[in-house]
């Protein structure tokens, strides 16, 4: 997904050192966009080309079928204007197979990502301040052997990109991976189920 970007497209521009902080000094805002659509093939081409037409970088995506039987649902975030994300989403609506699409802050969801550090196991051993690291960040090692250590940690992004950076300070850090977020909102009402209800009332009449 990531292109070469200028500073003015933040998001992975990496020109202040914070892209994937949630603190972007050049105004941009961070959005997740949930798109439900019908389970189809090709859904996802049409709905990445919305944003590649509008210069706009994926920072995280993920896929996977929803409650819902049928219903694929797409957790997207970007860095951008809160008038570049209405037109994302107004677009992406548009197209044949996608049934809603809605655009959120962080405040307004709730979210969680994964994430797998590899650590050099005897750079750990020798550097004590590497474990209390991982101990004040509340993740946990999930694998030890003579050459790396494997340390897991669940949360928010800033929490995960942080636990990273001071890692990666001790000069510990072999391979880092980290999962595009899932989220569900903190709206008591499902936008869905009542978009599905409202269509299956429209057929039979």
């Amino acid at each position: 997904m990531n292109q070469e970007m200028t500073k003015s497209q933040c998001g992975d521009c990496k020109v202040c050192g914070k892209c994937g902080t949630l603190d972007c000094p050049e105004g941009r805002t961070c959005y997740t966009i949930l798109v439900y659509s019908e389970n189809v093939a090709g859904i996802l081409n049409q709905i990445t080309t919305v944003f590649t037409r509008r210069q706009v970088n994926i920072e995280s995506l993920n896929v996977c079928a929803s409650s819902t039987p049928g219903v694929h649902k797409y957790t997207i975030t970007c860095f951008c204007t809160e008038e570049m994300v209405i037109m994302l989403t107004k677009q992406i609506e548009k197209k044949i197979d996608v049934l809603q699409a809605h655009y959120f802050t962080d405040e307004e969801i709730f979210i969680l990502e994964c994430s797998l550090i590899k650590v050099s196991t005897s750079q750990m051993l020798k550097d004590s301040e590497i474990g209390r690291i991982v101990r004040r960040h509340g993740a946990r090692i999930v694998e030890v052997n003579p050459t790396y250590s494997i340390i897991e940690k669940k949360g928010l992004t800033e929490e995960i990109v942080s636990l990273f950076q001071q890692l990666d300070e001790r000069g510990a850090v072999l391979q880092f991976v980290r999962s595009g977020r899932i989220v569900v909102t903190k709206s008591p009402v499902e936008q869905l189920d009542r978009y599905l209800e409202e269509r299956e009332s429209q057929r039979l009449k």
